[in-house]
């Protein structure tokens, strides 16, 4: 169950999560020389973005990971449409953050500052922009920092949605605090505990619930984002725990689980908001990861599961389109790294846009000549 990344001889970069359907086996070489440093591709929307972190401090519960600290400490990246279209491009992550995930991921084909390098699109602590946004909550896979959903995030901040993505404090290799403290992976030395999916995104959702609590007097622009407008996105158990967080707080009107197994269960009554599944081969019906067929029945609203020819587990993330960077090859059949990041941006967008901004999605209804990898199942993707 431990919760890897690539190997850097034999599998492609950040491999699947333990917590969701795993990867199938790679066998592509290592570029011998790895080239420069990894651009993530430009925001489609019409705003510039600005992004800003936040650090809160959760003192009403223990951590829930660290037996020491009597408190929840989380770590909040937002990003925003802003005006401002000169600035300082935020840090994709630190060094220290980029050592500590090659490091636990098996990568040694690259430095290991080599993610510390990446250049994003958003201009840090920009003056924020715009009037009664919608909020997207972001949460990312086992062992992921939030950094590397930043390309899904900038999109959508450049589509007028405010995003706030958290980092789960010892649920990846690496969170870093203001003070210079290093939180690393606790929880990896749990995850083959029974009941540990569970558990984790349980904890999710009272991370995400402490969030939006905290977020009006936190953040001097969150007068701009209408309360009444949110949904929450996540990747892997991040997916897991949008609807874990869903069945728990009603503020969060709609999600998605992006390639996640599911750990919370949808009680009898059905959950009436709507959700979308976005996943891998993985997740076809009656395929080896069972729990979509499971709740897909417990959806009882506007519902979707699009399941992308071509995928893996980590397509729904920025890690294929670092894989250059760090000298990996791209595996035959696989989806490109482009076209995966198109994909995601463009069936994410669609769903808030309907759910949030009530503009009708044609999209969404029937699969499209434009992204012909988009099976809608459960009876256009049936396992064979």
């Amino acid at each position: 169950m431990r919760h890897l990344l690539a190997t850097a001889a034999g599998l492609a970069v950040l491999a699947a999560s333990a917590c969701s359907a795993p990867a199938p086996p790679r066998s592509d070489a290592v570029s011998a020389v790895p080239p420069g440093p990894a651009t993530l591709p430009a925001p489609t929307g019409a705003h510039p973005v600005g992004t800003t972190v936040l650090y809160l401090k959760d003192t009403s519960r223990p951590d829930p990971w660290n037996l020491d600290a009597d408190a929840r400490e989380l770590k909040v990246t937002l990003w925003y449409p802003t005006g401002q279209r000169d600035g300082q491009r935020a840090p994709y992550m630190t060094p220290k953050e980029s050592e500590l995930l090659l490091k636990g991921s098996g990568i040694a084909s690259a430095p290991y500052d080599t993610l510390s390098k990446t250049r994003t699109n958003a201009i840090k602590d920009a003056e924020p922009a715009g009037r009664k946004l919608p909020l997207v909550v972001l949460s990312p896979g086992f062992t992921k920092p939030m950094s590397t959903l930043t390309s899904l995030a900038e999109d959508l901040a450049s589509r007028g949605y405010v995003v706030a993505g958290i980092d789960h404090t010892y649920e990846s290799y690496a969170t870093t605090f203001p003070d210079g403290r290093v939180a690393e992976c606790l929880a990896c030395d749990s995850n083959s505990d029974p009941g540990f999916g569970a558990r984790m995104v349980q904890g999710r959702a009272a991370d995400v619930s402490f969030v939006l609590d905290r977020l009006p007097s936190k953040w001097h622009g969150s007068d701009r984002i209408d309360r009444s407008r949110i949904a929450m996105v996540g990747q892997s158990i991040g997916g897991s725990s949008a609807m874990a967080t869903m069945l728990e707080d009603p503020r969060v009107r709609a999600g998605i689980d992006m390639d996640g197994t599911a750990y919370a269960r949808i009680p009898k009554s059905g959950l009436s908001r709507p959700f979308m599944f976005l996943g891998s081969a993985q997740h076809v019906s009656g395929g080896p990861a069972p729990t979509w067929d499971r709740d897909w029945k417990l959806l009882t609203v506007w519902k979707r599961w699009i399941v992308l020819t071509g995928a893996e587990h980590q397509s729904f993330t920025d890690t294929p389109l670092l894989a250059d960077a760090l000298g990996i090859k791209p595996t035959t059949g696989v989806l490109p790294a482009a076209r995966a990041a198109e994909l995601t941006r463009t069936y994410v967008a669609a769903f808030l846009d309907q759910h949030l901004k009530s503009q009708r999605q044609p999209l969404l209804d029937k699969p499209s000549s434009r992204y012909p990898e988009a099976k809608f199942c459960p009876a256009a993707c049936a396992h064979s």
